[in-house]
C-alpha cells in the first residue's frame, strides 16, 4: 500500500474550506464537515476510553466500533458513497442486548459518573448523540445524499454505550449514580 498523506499541510484550507472526496471544496462549518469532525471526535473519545482499559471484551468491541466511525466519516467524505452496512447496526444490537441482559433493570435515571471509566463512556455516549443530530440535520438537506445506515449506527451506538457506561460503572465493586430530585 502507497502512502496516503506524503504532506501533512496544503495550505489549501487557509481561506475557510476543505476539500470532499468527490473534488468539491466547502466551507469548514458546512453541514456534512460538521458531521465528519463530531464523528472524529467521538472516535478519539472511544480511543481515550480504550487506554483506560477496559476488560478485553469491551477493549475488542470499541476497537471495532472505531472502524465503523471511521468507515462513516469516509462516507461522508466521499457523497454518494456508501460502506456502512445493515450488518454493523445489527451487530451493535446482539452486543446490546448481550450486556443488557448481565444489568438490574434501570429504576431511577443515573448520572454520568461511577468511576473514570464509565463517566468516559457517558462522555463518549453524549458526543455520539451530537454526532447523531449533525448527520440528521445533513440528512434533510434534499441536496445532500447520506445512507440512512450511518443514523442507525449512531443512534445503536448511543444506546450501547449508554448500557456499555452502566456496565463499567459495576468495575471492581462499583456502583451507577443515582440522580436524587431533592439535592
Amino acid at each position: 500500500m502507497g502512502y496516503r498523506l506524503s504532506k501533512i499541510y496544503t495550505r489549501t484550507g487557509d481561506k475557510g474550506t476543505t476539500g470532499l472526496g468527490d473534488g468539491r471544496r466547502v466551507e469548514k462549518n458546512n453541514a456534512r464537515i460538521e458531521a465528519i469532525g463530531t464523528i472524529d471526535e467521538l472516535n478519539c473519545l472511544i480511543g481515550i476510553l480504550i487506554t483506560q482499559g477496559p476488560p478485553t471484551e469491551i477493549e475488542q468491541l470499541l476497537t471495532g466500533i472505531q472502524h465503523r466511525l471511521f468507515d462513516l466519516g469516509g462516507e461522508l467524505a466521499m457523497p454518494g458513497y456508501s460502506v456502512m452496512s445493515d450488518a454493523a447496526v445489527t451487530g451493535l444490537e446482539q452486543h446490546l442486548d448481550q450486556l443488557n441482559e448481565q444489568l438490574p433493570p434501570l429504576q431511577e435515571f443515573i448520572l454520568p459518573a461511577g468511576n473514570l471509566l464509565s463517566a468516559s463512556c457517558h462522555h463518549a455516549r453524549a458526543v455520539c448523540r451530537r454526532a447523531e443530530r449533525r448527520l440528521t440535520q445533513l440528512a434533510k438537506d434534499e441536496h445532500e445524499s447520506v445512507n440512512q445506515t450511518g443514523l442507525r449506527y449512531l443512534n445503536r451506538l448511543s444506546d450501547l454505550l449508554f448500557v456499555v457506561a452502566r456496565v463499567l460503572a459495576r468495575l471492581d465493586g462499583g456502583e451507577e449514580v443515582y440522580w436524587c430530585k431533592d439535592l
